[in-house]
């Protein structure tokens, strides 16, 4: 029987892992080839989607506030993410990392068939926190990683499928 931790902390800890190496592997190439990384922190897909900023900024709320939303029983948009840099979006993705990592399993599993709100402004979604992990986190996180990954394969990156799917969890 799979765990609510190992469904939602080990996808987490993927994704981000991946998303760690792929910035990385941005910036080298970007430098490499007189990309200025502020021009990138500012690329959009179409004009009518948000900027590279906010994909990674989603990346790591998607991951290290969903844990504190599940444990807590509310979440919410991404929010306490300033405006920054290339680094710094390297920077909030290395302290999800920290944060995913440092979750207690035994303490994230107790909430199991818990309930989740998502509030955004005075709207509400109640979830359970199977639910919200699965149907609301999961997805975010994987459409904003792959609009990063998107991005940065628009730059030019050579970034591959691998790339994208980091270390999987493999084995019987």
């Amino acid at each position: 029987m799979t765990t609510l931790y190992e469904l939602a902390v080990g996808s987490y800890q993927q994704v981000l892992g991946s998303v760690s190496s792929i910035l990385a592997k941005g910036a080298d190439y970007c430098d490499t080839n007189g990309i200025a990384l502020a021009d990138v922190v500012a690329t959009r897909l179409r004009d009518d989607m948000l900027p590279f900023h906010f994909q990674v900024v989603s990346v790591a709320h998607h991951s290290m506030n969903a844990v504190k939303g599940v444990m807590s029983g509310e979440a919410g948009p991404p929010s306490g993410f300033d405006d920054t840099d290339y680094a710094g979006l390297q920077g909030y993705i290395a302290d999800a990392i920290a944060s995913v990592n440092a979750v207690d399993a035994e303490a994230f599993n107790a909430c199991a068939g818990t309930n989740v709100t998502f509030r955004l402004g005075k709207a509400e979604l109640p979830f359970t926190a199977e639910n919200y992990v699965l149907s609301f986190s999961l997805p975010n996180l994987y459409f904003h990683a792959a609009t990063t990954y998107d991005i940065l394969r628009m730059q030019g990156v050579p970034l591959g499928k691998m790339d994208f799917l980091g270390q999987m969890r493999m084995g019987a």
